[in-house]
């Protein structure tokens, strides 16, 4: 928009001023004539040159519109229109505003090398005009002739140069458009790819989604039926080998209690995949809960603490809590062999932390086999909660000197 409303005005000052400026010319010329002393012989001259300025101007038209730019034919078109001009203005100075058509053409017209000859020939016009016309008489007019002719030449130089500047920087402004252009297009290629590369890494996230959704339902499942059968089995073992009736009946109560209490589970995990003792409960009186519950099951003495300032927290961060202490109890009690068990949950600012210790068997982690399809979940399902949730798990132990068990998750607070 900008560039084509620069480059219509002089499209229309290229049509019409030489036109506009020979007339200005030759009716100033016409009317001053007595004052400037005009004789009939330039009348005459002016009478011949004027309509060879028109013709000239009508072919240079032709030409300029057939061969844009600099030529030869411009060159000698030039030459002759700077001739003409020169003339009239000697016949009558006022022939001036045709000659200054110059100034304005010479760039368009002239190759590079001569633009500052066709300047200088228009400025000798120019001169000459301004001091009262050709030929100057006496000394002092040929100096200020000179004078005048320095002075046209300064303005040109300024101006030429000023012109150069404005074409280099419309030169440079329009490399710019062209690489911004060019950059557009390239960055529009991008954004396409990185659509594409987009739309491939969400069906990679989906995948992986459903993936990681299935581990973590082989998790839950794990931490409701297979630990609640592993109790049960317990139970029924030790009413294997009663010494008497209440003692079976206890543990039978125990039993059929904690199948009661699977079986909710299992229905709860099956809606929600959420820990049945979270449903009413926060997760410090579910933990309590569950310590107080596994104790009394395995005969263990087992002990929960809570420190700083307990906070409600999110469903996800507490579920994944609350399964880290079960699995890592349900270890205890199958290989630990331990007589006492702790359970601590930290608020700590920003934190949450969950440590289990007990003072059974110990272990040595490095050298902790993989899981296998008859087993549990173990400490790689409880550090792979804990990373679920941005956390990480810890274990310090070695044989014969107990376990300890640190999950360390983000204080997420509960949204609702």
């Amino acid at each position: 928009m900008t560039h084509a409303g620069q480059q219509q005005p002089r499209a229309s000052f290229d049509t019409w001023g030489p036109w506009a400026l020979l007339a200005a010319g030759a009716v100033a010329a016409a009317l001053s004539a007595p004052l400037t002393g005009m004789n009939r012989p330039g009348m005459i001259l002016c009478a011949v040159l004027v309509p060879a300025a028109v013709v000239l101007q009508l072919v240079w038209g032709r030409l300029r519109h057939r061969r844009p730019g600099p030529s030869r034919a411009g060159v000698c078109l030039y030459a002759l229109r700077w001739i003409i001009a020169f003339v009239l203005t000697w016949a009558n100075p006022f022939f001036a505003f045709y000659a200054v058509t110059g100034y304005y053409t010479a760039a368009r017209e002239l190759p590079r090398r001569l633009v500052m000859p066709g300047l200088f020939l228009t400025a000798v016009t120019m001169a000459g005009s301004e001091i009262g016309g050709w030929p100057p008489h006496g000394l002092i007019l040929w100096v200020g002739f000179f004078l005048v002719l320095a002075v046209n030449m300064s303005m040109v130089s300024v101006f030429t140069r000023y012109a150069e500047q404005e074409q280099e920087r419309s030169r440079v402004q329009a490399d710019t458009i062209a690489e911004l252009e060019r950059t557009n297009t390239a960055l529009q290629q991008a954004l396409d790819e990185n659509a594409a590369l987009h739309a491939q890494l969400l069906l990679q996230a989906r995948e992986a989604g459903v993936a990681d959704e299935r581990r973590r339902l082989a998790a839950e499942i794990h931490d409701t039926i297979a630990q609640g059968l592993t109790g049960i089995i317990a139970q029924l073992q030790v009413v294997a080998g009663a010494p008497d009736l209440d003692t079976a009946r206890t543990h039978l109560e125990r039993a059929s209690t904690l199948a009661r209490h699977s079986l909710g589970e299992a229905r709860r995990s099956v809606h929600n995949l959420a820990p049945v003792a979270l449903a009413a409960d926060g997760l410090p009186e579910a933990l309590k809960k569950t310590v107080t519950e596994w104790g009394e099951r395995t005969g263990v003495r087992a002990e929960f603490t809570v420190t700083g300032t307990a906070e409600q927290l999110h469903d996800e961060v507490s579920a994944t809590l609350l399964r880290i202490a079960q699995e890592a109890l349900s270890n205890a009690a199958r290989h630990a062999r331990a007589t006492r068990v702790g359970v601590t949950l930290s608020f700590m600012g920003d934190e949450v932390s969950l440590d289990i210790r007990d003072d059974g068997t110990g272990l040595d982690p490095a050298a902790v086999p993989e899981r296998t399809r008859s087993g549990g979940f173990g400490l790689d399902g409880m550090r792979a909660r804990a990373e679920r949730i941005a956390g990480l798990l810890t274990v310090e132990s070695e044989p014969g000197h107990g376990t300890a068990v640190s999950a360390r998750v983000p204080l997420v607070r509960d949204d609702r």
